[in-house]
C-alpha cells in the first residue's frame, strides 16, 4: 500500500509550486508534475514521498476545457491512495462561471473522489489572505482589503473580483448549494463538515493556527477527502501532521545574471521592472512575433553574458505580433524562445517567470516533466530544479512568480542570492 499522505492538482504553476513550497516546510516531501505523468511515474512517486502534486491550467479554461484537463487529473490522483486530494486554488479565489469556474471544480470532485460537502479553505494569513464569516480579504502593499475592493483583484483582466462573500461568489459558478462554517462554531468543524447540507462549505481562517484546525478537521472525515483552496490549505493539511524530511535549503550558490520573461500585467510586476531597469538591467517589452522573439533571444544572450540581468515583460507588449493566436500563447511561445536560447548558450541559470497561466505554459513548452524544491530564500519565494531531458534546461534555476509576488526589489535580490 501507499504511504502517500496527500495529493494535489493546482490550477495555475505559481500556486502548485506555493503547494509543494508549503507541505515541505512542515517537513512534507513531495515531488511535483508538470503534466499528467504516466501511472508508473505517478506510482513510483506515490511510494518515495508524502506528497504528489500536478500543475495544471485551469484557472485559464472554460469550464469544458476544465473538463478534459481537471478530471485525469483527479482520477490519476484518487488513484496513488491519498487520502486527501486537494485542489489548490488561488488565495484570491480567482475564478469566474465561464472561466476556471470553481463550481465547476466542486462538480467534478464530487464525481470523481468522493460524494461528500467539499471544505473550500482559500485564506493564506502568511500571504495576507483572510477569511471571516465567509468574506474574504487580500492584502496589497500592506493594507487589507475585502476582496472586492483588493486594487488588483478588483480589476482583474480575466476574473475581476466582485463578490467579497465567497459563497456568493462561488454558488454564481453552480446550481449546486455553497454554504460556510465561521470561526465561532470551530470546536465542533469535522462534525458540521460531515452533515453539512451544502455542497461546498466556506472556511475561515485569519491565524496560522486556523489553518491548522481545518487540517486536523480534514483528516477526521472520511477518505477520500476532496478540498479545495490555496497554500493556506496545503500548510494545514501538513501542520496538522508534520513530516521528518530535511528543512529547506534558503539558498544556492551565486549564479550570475538573471533573466525574467513576464506574462504578468500586475502593478507589482511593473514595480519590479521598472527597480531591475533604474539598476541597469536591460527591460523591454516582449516581442510576440516569433522572428522578433528569436532576434530578441539573441539580444538578451549577449546581455546576459556580459553580467546584465534581462527583462521581457508583456504589459507594453504590441500584440498585433500575435496573430491569429491566442496572445496568453504568444506570450509563452516567445518566453519559451527566449528561454531556451539563453540557457543553451549557458548565458543564465536563473530564470524568473512571472504570470501563472505564463509559467504553466512556458515550463511545458520547455520540456520540463517535473520539479522539486532547491531553496526558499524568504517568505513564499521558491528557486526549483526541473527535471528535463534537456540538459540546458535541467541545469537551470526558475523562480515562478505570481503576479502580486515579491517586494519591489525582487528580481535584483534573486541575482544577489548565495548560498
Amino acid at each position: 500500500m501507499s504511504e502517500i499522505r496527500a495529493a494535489f492538482y493546482g490550477d495555475d504553476f505559481t500556486g502548485s509550486v506555493d503547494a509543494l513550497l508549503q507541505f515541505a516546510r512542515r517537513g512534507w516531501s513531495g515531488r511535483l508534475f508538470t503534466t499528467l505523468p504516466t501511472p508508473e511515474a505517478l506510482h513510483a512517486a506515490a511510494q518515495t514521498v508524502d506528497v504528489v502534486g500536478i500543475a495544471g491550467i485551469a484557472r485559464s479554461l472554460s469550464p469544458e476545457q476544465m473538463d478534459a484537463e481537471v478530471t485525469p487529473a483527479l482520477r490519476a490522483l484518487l488513484a496513488t491512495g491519498a487520502p486527501i486530494v486537494q485542489y489548490k486554488a488561488c488565495s484570491t479565489a480567482d475564478s469566474a462561471p465561464e472561466v476556471g469556474s470553481l463550481g465547476r471544480v466542486i462538480e467534478l470532485g464530487r464525481e470523481i473522489v468522493a460524494p461528500h460537502p467539499v471544505p473550500m479553505l482559500f485564506a493564506q494569513p502568511d500571504f495576507g489572505r483572510f477569511t471571516l464569516f465567509g468574506t474574504h480579504f487580500a492584502s496589497e502593499n500592506g493594507v487589507v482589503h475585502r476582496l472586492d475592493r483588493q486594487p488588483t483583484m478588483s480589476s482583474h483582466p480575466s476574473t475581476p473580483m466582485t463578490e467579497a462573500d465567497l459563497a456568493i461568489h462561488i454558488g454564481r459558478q453552480t446550481a449546486l448549494p455553497i454554504g460556510a462554517v465561521s470561526l465561532t462554531v470551530y470546536a465542533d468543524l469535522a462534525e458540521r463538515l460531515r452533515h453539512a447540507d451544502a455542497a461546498g462549505v466556506v472556511l475561515d481562517a485569519v491565524t496560522d493556527a486556523d489553518l491548522v484546525t481545518v487540517g486536523a478537521a480534514l483528516r477526521d472525515l472520511p477518505v477520500p477527502v476532496f478540498a479545495i483552496g490555496s497554500g493556506g490549505l496545503s500548510q494545514g493539511i501538513a501542520a496538522a501532521a508534520p513530516g521528518t524530511s530535511a528543512p529547506v535549503p534558503v539558498a544556492t550558490p551565486a549564479a550570475g545574471a538573471v533573466l525574467v520573461v513576464s506574462g504578468s500585467r500586475s502593478p507589482q510586476t511593473r514595480r519590479q521592472a521598472e527597480a531591475a531597469a533604474a539598476a541597469g538591467w536591460l527591460v523591454r517589452p516582449l516581442p510576440l512575433d516569433v522572428a522578433d522573439a528569436a532576434e530578441a533571444a539573441q539580444d538578451a544572450v549577449a546581455a546576459l553574458s556580459s553580467g546584465r540581468g534581462v527583462v521581457f515583460t508583456s504589459a507594453d507588449a504590441d500584440v498585433s505580433g500575435a496573430g491569429e493566436r491566442p496572445v496568453l500563447e504568444a506570450i509563452a511561445e516567445a518566453s519559451a524562445i527566449i528561454v531556451k536560447a539563453a540557457a543553451q548558450a549557458r548565458a543564465a541559470r536563473r530564470v524568473i517567470v512571472c504570470g501563472g497561466d505564463t509559467s504553466s505554459r512556458i515550463t511545458r513548452l520547455l520540456g520540463i516533466e517535473a520539479l522539486s524544491i532547491a531553496a526558499n530564500p524568504w517568505g513564499n519565494v521558491v528557486l526549483l530544479r526541473p527535471h528535463a531531458t534537456d540538459p540546458a534546461i535541467d541545469g537551470l534555476e526558475l523562480l515562478l512568480k505570481g503576479g502580486q509576488v515579491g517586494a519591489d526589489t525582487l528580481f535584483l535580490d534573486v541575482e544577489a542570492l548565495d548560498a
